[in-house]
C-alpha cells in the first residue's frame, strides 16, 4: 500500500472533514494515508519525510491560518532556514476561504508559498476552494484528481514493478487524460460503493434505486418545479453518481442520570472562559428601525479578563431551545432527554482513526449536548445526506437524498441546502420516513462554535466594563415552511437581557437603572493588529457603517483619555466615515460622536444615509460610505500616502469592505495620477505593513 502524509488545518472543522474523506477515498485507489492534525507536531517530521504530502488548510479571521496551525506556520517561518531545507518534499494543497474577504484562501497560501521558499515541489497543482459559492465546487475535483497525481509520483519515482499489483479500476480511470464520460463516472461510483460495502446489499438497493421508472416519474412531476423534496427532469430521470457511504464509527448509549451530577464545564475551548453577568442592555435603534441593535455591558471586574480598543471576543452561546426541543421529539428522545450520553467507537468500523468528537464531553445530558455542543443550524454536507439516506424509509424520499448528494444533483444541491442554509431540522421536516440514529448526529454535525464579537469600549473609559453591540440578525427560512429565524447568538442574547433591556430614549448612554441578567460565558480572541498606532500622532481614518462602528467607539474613548491624562501631547487627525438607514432611526452613537467632535478626539466625521431623501441640498448626502471616501479622496490619500497614516475598515465583508476597497483604489489612482493596477499594489503594500486593517464578517 502506497504512503502519503495528509495534514489537515481546521477552524471549524471543514478541512478536518475534506481531510477524513481523502483519507477514507485512498484505500480504493490503493494509497494509505497517514492522516494528522497539524498541530500534532510529534506524529509528523517534515524534514525526513519521504512520502508525498497532502495537506488541506482552512483561513480564519482576515486572512490568518487556523489557530491549529499556529506553532506549524511559526516553525517553517524561521528565518534561519536554508532554501533547500524542504527540498527533497514533493506535496499538494487544498486551500479553503471565502471570497467574501479580502485575504481569500490566505492560510493555504501563506503554508504553500513558504514550502516553496524552502525548496519543496508541488506533485499536484494547489486548489483555491470558495465557501462563498460551495466549497465542494472546488474540493470534489480536487479530490478525484488527486488520484492521478499521487499515481504518477509514485511510478516516477519508484517505477513500476512494486504498483502493478495494486492498481485498481478505479485507478485506471483516474489515469485518463479524456473527459471521463458520465457512463464511466456512474461505473466509478458504483463501483465505489460495491468495494466500500462489505455484504454489497446496500450498493445493490442504491443501483436499483438508479434505475427509476423515468416515463412514470416524469408524468407524475412534469407541473411542479423542483424543490427540496421534489425533483424535476432530467435530474428525477437520471442515473446518479452517489458518493460513497461513508463509514459509521460511534457507537451511542443513553443511560439514566440515577442522581448523577453533570458537569457543565464541557464546553471546550483553546482559550480561558470567563464567566461574567451582564450589568446592563440597552437598544440604540427605534421600534422601526429595520434592524435592532442592542448594547451590551459585561461587568468584567470579578476576573482577570483584559482588553484594549479594536480588540474581539468570543460569546459561548447554545441552541435555540425549541430547536433542541423538536429535534427530540423527531428522533423520538424527548422522554430521554436528561439521560447521560455514553459514545464510544464501533468495534467493527472501517474508520481509519476513528475518534470520539472532542466536543463531546463524558457524562453530559442528551439536553445539554444537543444544546451547547452540536452546531444544529450546520448546512448539511453532502456525505451527511448520503448517510441520511440510508436510514430514510420511503423509497422516493430517499431517492430525493440521494440526488442532492449526488454529482448530477449539484446545482439543486447548492440552491435547496447551501444557498438556502438549510439544516438538519429543515431535512427532518423535510422527509418525515427519515430517522437517523444519534451517533450519526454525532458523527456529521460539527461542534457548536463561539461567536466572535469586537468590543465596542476602552478599560480606560469604562474600568472594569466591557461593552459590546449586535444587530438581532433574522431570517426567513422557507425551505418546507415560512419560518422566521433569529441568529444563534444574537436570538439567544436578545432574549436573555428582554426583562433587562433599556429602550432607545434617543441617547445612547448607557446609565439608569441596575439590574443584572445572568452571566454568560466569554473567551478572549486571539492576537490581532487592529489596533490604534503605537505613535498617537499618527493620524487614522476609520470607516464603520452600522454595527460596524463598535471598535471605533472604544478607539475614540480611549483616545479621549490619553488626550486628558496628556493635554500637551501631540495627537494625529482622526476621521470616521459611518453610515446607517434612517438619521433619526438608527444613527448609533449620535451623542458620542458629537461629544468626540466637540471636544476634538474626532477631527472630522462624515455621515451617510442610505435610505434618506436629500432635502434642498445641490448635491445631495452621500449615501454609502464608500461615497463619502470619494468626496474627501484627496485628504484620505493625504493621510495614507503623505503622512503614513492608518486605516481601518469593520463591517460587512460581503457588500461593503468591497466597495470601500474599490473606492480605495480608485482615488488612490485618481489622486495620484496612476493605473489602477498600481494604486492596488499600493493598497497591498498598506496591508503588509499593517497600515489598511480590516475587521470583517
Amino acid at each position: 500500500m502506497r504512503r502519503f502524509l495528509l495534514l489537515y488545518a481546521t477552524q471549524r472543522g471543514q478541512a478536518k472533514a475534506i481531510a477524513e474523506e481523502i483519507s477514507e477515498k485512498a484505500v480504493t485507489y490503493g494509497f494509505s494515508a497517514d492522516l494528522y492534525c497539524i498541530s500534532e507536531l510529534d506524529k509528523y517530521d517534515l524534514k525526513t519525510e519521504t512520502a508525498p504530502l497532502v495537506m488541506v488548510v482552512s483561513t480564519t479571521g482576515n486572512g490568518d491560518p487556523p489557530d491549529t496551525a499556529r506553532k506549524f506556520v511559526k516553525a517553517i517561518q524561521d528565518k534561519t532556514l536554508p532554501p533547500d531545507f524542504l527540498a527533497h518534499l514533493r506535496y499538494g494543497l487544498l486551500g479553503l476561504g471565502d471570497s467574501e474577504y479580502t485575504y481569500f484562501c490566505n492560510g493555504g497560501k501563506v503554508i504553500d508559498k513558504r514550502l516553496q521558499e524552502l525548496g519543496a515541489q508541488r506533485f499536484y497543482n494547489t486548489g483555491h476552494a470558495d465557501d462563498c459559492v460551495g466549497l465542494e465546487l472546488v474540493v470534489e475535483p480536487w479530490i478525484n484528481g488527486l488520484w492521478a497525481a499521487l499515481e504518477k509520483h509514485f511510478l516516477s519515482n519508484r517505477g513500476r514493478e512494486d504498483t502493478s499489483e495494486t492498481l485498481t479500476m478505479a485507478s485506471h480511470a483516474s489515469q485518463r487524460t479524456d473527459p471521463l464520460t458520465p457512463e464511466l463516472l456512474h461505473v466509478e461510483s458504483q463501483v465505489g460503493l460495491l468495494r466500500l460495502d462489505d455484504s454489497g446489499g446496500k450498493a445493490a438497493e442504491v443501483l436499483e434505486q438508479n434505475a427509476v421508472n423515468s416515463s412514470q416519474s416524469s408524468t407524475l412531476i412534469a407541473d411542479f418545479e423542483a424543490s427540496l423534496t421534489c425533483s424535476v427532469p432530467p435530474l428525477s430521470q437520471a442515473s446518479l453518481n452517489i458518493p460513497a457511504l461513508p463509514p459509521e464509527y460511534l457507537e451511542v448509549h443513553l443511560e439514566e442520570a440515577l442522581g448523577q451530577e453533570e458537569s457543565h464545564a464541557s464546553v471546550s475551548s483553546v482559550d480561558p472562559v470567563f464567566h461574567v453577568p451582564i450589568s446592563k442592555a440597552v437598544q440604540l435603534t427605534t421600534n422601526d428601525a429595520i434592524k435592532t441593535t442592542l448594547l451590551i455591558e459585561l461587568d468584567i471586574s470579578e476576573t482577570d479578563f483584559s482588553y484594549q480598543p479594536g480588540d474581539a471576543f468570543n460569546v459561548v452561546c447554545p441552541n435555540s431551545d425549541s430547536e433542541v426541543q423538536f429535534l427530540l421529539q423527531r428522533l423520538q428522545l424527548a422522554d430521554r432527554r436528561e439521560h447521560r450520553v455514553a459514545v464510544t467507537i464501533k468495534a467493527d468500523t472501517r474508520k481509519k482513526g476513528a475518534a470520539l468528537p472532542e466536543h463531546v464531553p463524558e457524562r453530559c445530558s442528551l439536553h445539554f449536548l444537543l444544546t451547547w455542543c452540536l452546531e444544529i443550524r450546520a448546512v448539511p454536507k453532502k456525505a451527511f445526506l448520503r448517510a441520511l439516506a440510508d436510514h430514510t424509509s420511503d423509497g422516493a424520499e430517499r431517492r430525493r437524498l440521494q440526488e442532492l448528494c449526488s454529482r448530477q444533483g449539484a446545482a439543486d444541491y447548492a440552491r435547496f441546502i447551501r444557498d438556502a442554509s438549510a439544516c438538519l431540522s429543515d431535512l427532518l421536516r423535510a422527509f418525515p420516513s427519515c430517522q437517523p440514529p444519534l451517533g450519526l448526529l454525532l458523527e456529521h454535525l460539527p461542534k457548536l462554535q463561539p461567536r466572535p464579537y469586537s468590543c465596542a469600549s476602552s478599560s480606560l473609559f469604562h474600568p472594569r466594563k466591557l461593552h459590546f453591540i449586535f444587530n438581532i440578525v433574522e431570517f426567513l427560512s422557507n425551505t418546507t415552511e415560512v419560518v422566521l429565524r433569529r441568529g444563534v447568538c444574537t436570538g439567544w442574547l436578545a432574549t436573555l437581557v428582554e426583562s433587562v433591556l433599556q429602550p432607545y430614549t434617543g441617547a445612547n448612554h448607557v446609565d439608569g437603572k441596575k439590574a443584572l441578567a445572568p452571566k454568560i460565558s466569554i473567551s478572549p480572541r486571539t492576537t490581532n493588529s487592529f489596533h490604534l498606532p503605537n505613535d498617537p500622532s499618527v493620524p487614522i481614518v476609520m470607516v464603520g457603517p452600522g454595527a460596524g462602528v463598535a471598535p471605533f467607539i472604544g478607539f475614540l474613548q480611549h483616545r479621549e483619555k490619553l488626550q486628558e491624562r496628556h493635554p500637551g501631547g501631540h495627537f494625529g487627525a482622526t476621521w470616521l466615515f459611518f453610515g446607517c438607514r434612517h438619521k433619526e432611526r438608527d444613527y448609533l452613537f449620535r451623542d458620542e460622536l458629537r461629544h468626540f467632535l466637540k471636544c476634538g478626539v474626532l477631527t472630522h466625521l462624515e455621515v451617510s444615509f442610505s435610505r434618506d431623501a436629500a432635502v434642498g441640498e445641490e448635491e445631495g448626502p452621500a449615501k454609502y460610505v464608500q461615497d463619502s471616501l470619494q468626496r474627501h479622496s484627496k485628504e484620505v490619500v493625504g493621510v495614507l500616502l503623505q503622512e503614513r497614516g492608518y486605516i481601518y475598515v469593520c463591517g460587512d465583508a460581503k457588500n461593503m469592505a468591497k466597495d470601500v476597497h474599490d473606492a480605495l483604489v480608485e482615488i488612490i489612482s485618481r489622486e495620484t495620477g496612476v493605473e489602477k493596477l498600481e494604486a492596488m499594489k499600493t493598497l497591498a503594500t498598506l496591508k503588509e505593513e499593517k497600515r489598511y486593517l480590516q475587521d470583517i464578517w
